[in-house]
């Protein structure tokens, strides 16, 4: 009997892809006014590599059995590791805006931090579900699973990727709840995370201004605070019904990352509360879906690999639409479906191409 995937996460996978792609040419139309050459490359990348090759991705993760993957996590952790090291190998790596996080290849470039994430979901998952029966144990349990985690935010600090590491923090940290870990040992690291993050803000200015930007959005308006001044604008812009689509303004020449972080202003300029309501509705339901596949997965395993991947989805679309709102710190994450980032959405829809595996391998869902 062939098993068919969850067929309402299909659905909605498919609808925030096209709406995604709807959204981000509207966007991207603001290259034209600012750029003018850039706008083809960057439409080419987003559909060959994010939408074909996402799409073929998710085809293919959807074929493969999930347990599968717990045989080759460690060699998949180990090579995504080393591949992002590579940002810092001179010729290959290169640098944009004071970080190195980005690799260049016969004139393409990628973000291997975007591969690292899902590598991480699925060793630590391998990793968790090995040790269950010693979660609770600081030496065999919590040490081992900070060490790993340890790893990966010195590799992606030392870009600096502070975001990426963050995120995928809160993913692993969602996995080691779920996974049955102790609570004392959980708030001991929401303590130390909190600690880490007021050193990072001491010592890199950066990480500082996004928290004072976010308590006072009018300080500094033309400075620190202007991209969230000028989605404000966009977003009071575009009131309850919109400006129209591709009618967005602040896209041609004030908004920053029009394409990027600043996409969902865009969105709300052009579609106002009705649409944000619709697009904030639809990634709800996709979250709710996909946790409520992670309760039915047959096993421990299935289970994690679903909170993993969609705590960094989901996490990671509702901070960047909170902080185009002044309701969460910037963080420069970029919209999930949406954003600009052929690398970003390869691995986004490959990611769900899993959870949508595990979602054949259960009992049927109402």
């Amino acid at each position: 009997m062939i098993k068919s995937v969850d067929r309402t996460l299909l659905i909605i996978i498919f609808t925030l892809v096209t709406l995604g792609f709807f959204i981000f040419s509207s966007a991207s139309l603001g290259l034209l006014a600012r750029e003018g050459a850039r706008f083809s490359s960057v439409a080419f990348s987003q559909i060959l590599f994010g939408i074909v090759g996402g799409g073929i991705g998710m085809f293919l993760t959807s074929q493969i059995y999930y347990r599968n993957w717990r045989k080759y996590a460690f060699y998949i952790f180990i090579a995504a590791g080393l591949l992002t090291l590579g940002v810092f190998i001179p010729g290959l790596g290169f640098e944009h805006g004071g970080a190195r996080r980005w690799i260049a290849i016969a004139g393409f470039t990628f973000q291997p931090a975007e591969f690292l994430k899902l590598a991480f979901i699925i060793y630590m998952a391998t990793f968790l579900s090995g040790i269950n029966k010693h979660i609770q144990n600081f030496k065999q349990g919590t040490l081992p699973f900070l060490l790993i985690t340890g790893a990966v935010g010195f590799i992606l600090l030392l870009q600096p990727d502070t975001d990426t590491f963050l995120l995928m923090g809160v993913a692993a940290l969602s996995m080691f709840i779920v996974a049955g870990g102790s609570w004392r040992d959980v708030g001991l690291m929401l303590l130390s995370g909190v600690l880490l993050l007021g050193i990072l803000a001491m010592t890199r200015p950066y990480i500082m201004d996004r928290f004072t930007t976010f308590l006072d959005p009018t300080d500094d308006p033309q400075g620190k605070s202007y991209q969230i001044q000028q989605s404000l604008i966009a977003i009071g812009s575009g009131g309850f019904a919109g400006r129209g689509f591709g009618q967005s303004i602040q896209k041609f020449e004030y908004l920053p990352e029009p394409i990027g972080d600043s996409v969902f202003a865009v969105y709300a300029e052009e579609f106002g509360f009705l649409g944000s309501v619709f697009l904030v509705g639809l990634l709800s339901f996709f979250t709710f879906r996909g946790y409520k596949i992670a309760s039915h997965a047959k096993d421990l395993f299935g289970m994690l690999l679903v909170v993993g991947i969609m705590t960094l989805i989901v996490i990671q679309a509702f901070l960047n639409i909170a902080a185009m709102l002044s309701l969460a710190p910037l963080m420069g994450l970029p919209l999930p479906f949406v954003s600009h980032g052929g690398t970003a959405l390869l691995t986004t829809l490959t990611a769900v191409g899993i959870v949508l595996n595990v979602s054949k391998y259960q009992k049927k869902l109402k």
